[in-house]
């Protein structure tokens, strides 16, 4: 049996009105361009004759159990024969009788081809507006800015990659996030990545689409942010920790006039609530990228490879500890000055400053402590598979 190069992907749940006519265009464009290429439907739990027109029409289908366009996609690649997998919708949205422009750029040495629906034209009722003007262009812009990617249509249906590039991805969603994930990985990774001018047709079902705009598109930006924690986490941590720090400190030396408007002890307590935010929400970016990278979730992090070779967590420790140990002392010195008032009335508030350094101490202190002791945990050398 000669070797397979090209694997044609449909994700199937119920295509029988649209089924037969993206197969008949497969074939189509196999015979006139003579590529050793095999059909395959990812069957997804259809009810009606799908598998049967399949069959019937040369192609090869495999039962995905999993219900989930992502599960379908991923068992389906998995089960390809091709050293490239072109994957489409069988919903007739697209052509798969104009494949060319995928396998020049997949044998040219692209790990992933991606179509742009918005360079090749997006015909009349093919995409509901709010998809096309709202929610492809603004995830699409979300994705090159988190990712680094130069990507312009993040969410096109029809793409190829290589068998071995989609290995290395490692994807595991199940959901319409797959999508996402897909050229989020391959970013990450550094994978070469390419788009092509591809035509979106009206699809030719009489029924209402799987998708659904703005829960999957939800689920996608969801999806994005956690990918990537610098712009989650990080990023506005640090923002709200050094912006919380300077009026912090200002209020902690006397009260501020700015304008007409008098800040003091009221504000400073707010300061204080977002020190502590911010400064959490940095170690929680931290803590997430370095789960991801040991995980394999994403690629590894100069960060990791510091914390591994290097007494970072055990001097957090020790820095956490000795706020904390601040925290306490300055708290005792509070209570001794009440006492010297004999437990009685605080007058204008004097000691108010000193609690609030003196809590702010402790819960910094606290999250770094318990942070460095997480990502120790995380960061701990294990010994890989069961005896």
């Amino acid at each position: 049996m000669s070797k397979i190069n090209l694997t044609i992907l449909m994700p199937c749940l119920n295509e029988e009105e649209t089924l037969a006519t993206c197969i008949n265009k497969a074939n189509k464009w196999i015979l006139e361009n003579n590529y050793s290429s095999e059909i395959l439907i990812a069957d997804n739990g259809s009810t009606d004759k799908s598998q049967s027109i399949a069959t019937s029409l040369g192609a090869r289908v495999i039962n995905v159990k999993k219900r989930g366009y992502g599960n379908a996609i991923f068992f389906g690649a998995l089960e390809a024969k091709g050293k490239f997998i072109i994957m489409g919708d069988a919903d007739d949205s697209y052509d798969f009788s104009n494949l060319n422009l995928f396998i020049e750029k997949l044998e040219g040495g692209f790990d992933l081809v991606m179509g742009n629906r918005f360079a090749g034209g997006i015909m009349d009722g093919a995409m509901p507006w709010k998809n096309k003007f709202i929610g492809n262009p603004i995830l699409s812009w979300l994705g090159r800015l988190f990712f680094n990617s130069k990507i312009r249509d993040f969410h096109c249906g029809l793409r190829g990659f290589s068998k071995k590039a989609f290995l290395k991805m490692d994807l595991r969603t199940s959901g319409m996030e797959f999508a996402s994930e897909m050229v989020i990985k391959a970013n990450i990774f550094n994978m070469k990545i390419a788009e092509v001018p591809t035509i979106l047709h009206k699809d030719g079902r009489s029924r209402q689409p799987h998708l659904r705009p703005w829960r999957d598109g939800w689920r996608h930006l969801r999806f994005m942010l956690l990918f990537c924690p610098r712009w989650l986490f990080v990023i506005p941590g640090i923002l709200t920790f050094l912006l919380s720090s300077l009026l912090y400190s200002a209020l902690l030396i006397a009260p501020l006039r700015i304008g007409g408007i008098n800040l003091d002890l009221h504000t400073l307590f707010y300061a204080e609530a977002g020190v502590v935010l911010g400064f959490l929400a940095l170690f929680f970016g931290l803590i997430i990228r370095l789960f991801a990278s040991r995980e394999g979730l994403m690629s590894e992090h100069k960060l990791y490879e510091i914390i591994c070779k290097n007494p970072v967590l055990e001097i957090g420790s020790i820095f956490g500890l000795l706020a904390i140990a601040t925290g306490v002392y300055l708290g005792f010195s509070t209570l001794a000055s009440w006492q010297s008032l004999n437990f009685g009335d605080i007058p204008n508030g004097d000691l108010l400053r000193t609690v609030s350094l003196s809590s702010l101490s402790i819960l910094v202190g606290g999250i770094l402590l318990l942070s460095s002791l997480l990502m120790g945990f995380i960061t701990m050398s294990t010994r890989e598979g069961r005896y």
